[in-house]
């Protein structure tokens, strides 16, 4: 269809614009995959301590999951370039929602790695490139913001599924409760993937905000042979250094926060509405930090973030009582949900829309390794110190890291936006 074909969705008469519809079905898929994910944690100690398993050995399965899911999202972000996002999402709601149902029936370590680490890890892998990329071509106005939104429904799916898990768990069978988020997963992802389309173009429109971009002169879509380049910048792997620091962190917590609390005789359901108040805290960052990055930049979102998550993991180091981890779930889920909204528009920022699905699948990949390192070694800490003190530190000392290089990030001249849009 010739561009100037393509309608504005500005004009209210002409109807709801598709693009809400993309990101209201992207956000509850977001919701249903990373809401059964998170409560792994939850499953941790009861499904271990039945099985005779380690701490180590069961963060190994994360290990192999965050390995999995950082391929996975360089190819589903491929994929989702070339095909859309219906097909990607298809896939990997196919593969999260039987790996689940199947994870009812473990009971070898063997099996463990690879429904959980393999094939849960082949669903999920794609997710948040697939969804994010798509909200990025759907809006150039607000992308931030609705790229929050978008991926709040990890943390909306945080505040509502661990607890659902807990209560099954502790009032009947982990494997029930596997056996119930695998069938909720499923079906949610499969039916709401029918409705995403990779672009306006698919729909005769036009992305949300084009116009004014093109009345501020933005830079034109890099040329296809831009892709070597960008990998070749330093700014691409300065940004997935950051975001390994990111995911070491976030998923070294979200694997031991429960196991930790419960360590410290705090009763399941307490440690429950705290792993929940965080999800609920995510939530917050990815909308409000998202939205004040549509105004401040991604890369002062990033240095507000990394700094927040930093002060607040020294906090946890001493804390012993409910209400000083009840505050460390507040502000960690608040910093760590505003990064997490920032990394999909950052990528357009620095490098355009040409190959975003691409690059975004290599900054995940960081993302992924980290989150692959940190549980495994943080259970490994635990096992040989019987506490959680050093593995709570080397997170902290990461997040200043993450803070450095955020602060030192510079653009490329090769994105899609204006280049003081990520300056200091």
């Amino acid at each position: 269809m010739a561009t100037n074909e393509l309608r504005q969705p500005s004009g209210a008469r002409q109807g709801l614009f598709y693009g809400y519809v993309v990101a209201s079905s992207s956000l509850l898929i977001s919701m249903s995959a990373y809401g059964v994910h998170s409560a792994f944690g939850i499953f941790f100690k009861p499904m271990s301590g039945d099985l005779g398993w380690t701490r180590a050995v069961t963060s190994g399965a994360v290990l192999i999951f965050w390995v999995i899911h950082g391929f996975m999202s360089i190819v589903i972000g491929r994929l989702n370039d070339r095909f859309g996002p219906r097909v990607s999402m298809t896939f990997c709601g196919l593969f999260l929602g039987t790996g689940f149902l199947l994870m009812s029936q473990i009971n070898a370590v063997w099996q463990l790695y690879l429904l959980f680490g393999v094939v849960i890890g082949f669903g999920i892998g794609g997710t948040f490139v697939s969804l994010a990329s798509t909200v990025a071509r759907w809006f150039v106005k607000r992308r931030t913001v609705m790229t929050g939104i978008v991926v709040a429904g990890s943390g909306l799916g945080q505040m509502i599924i661990p607890p659902l898990a807990s209560y099954f768990i502790y009032n009947y069978t982990w494997r029930l409760a596997y056996l119930i988020l695998g069938g909720i997963a499923l079906v949610v992802i499969v039916v709401l993937a029918q409705l995403l389309r990779r672009d306006p173009a698919q729909k005769g429109l036009r992305p949300y905000g084009e116009n004014e971009v093109e009345e501020q002169q933005f830079k034109p879509e890099p040329p296809s042979s831009f892709t070597r380049e960008a990998v070749k910048s330093r700014q691409l792997w300065v940004v997935i250094t950051m975001i390994f620091c990111l995911g070491y962190s976030v998923s070294s917590i979200m694997v031991h926060i429960v196991p930790h609390i419960t360590d410290l005789e705090i009763s399941p359901a307490t440690a429950a509405g705290i792993f929940a108040t965080m999800g609920g805290a995510g939530i917050v960052g990815r909308v409000v930090l998202g939205a004040a990055a549509d105004r401040i930049g991604n890369k002062n979102a990033f240095i507000i973030g990394f700094a927040l998550m930093a002060l607040i993991s020294f906090w946890l180091i001493p804390a012993t009582t409910a209400w000083s981890i009840y505050v460390f779930a507040i502000i960690f889920g608040v910093a760590s949900g505003g990064c997490v909204a920032s990394e999909s528009p950052l990528v357009a920022t620095l490098f355009g829309l040409k190959a975003h699905g691409l690059l975004l699948g290599f900054v995940v990949c960081g993302f992924s390794v980290g989150a692959a390192i940190g549980p495994f070694v943080t259970g490994y800490i635990f096992d040989i110190d019987n506490s959680y003190r050093v593995a709570f530190f080397i997170c902290a000392f990461l997040a200043i890291f993450g803070l450095v290089l955020s602060v030192i990030l510079r653009p490329t001249g090769m994105g899609g936006e204006p280049a003081p849009h990520i300056q200091s």
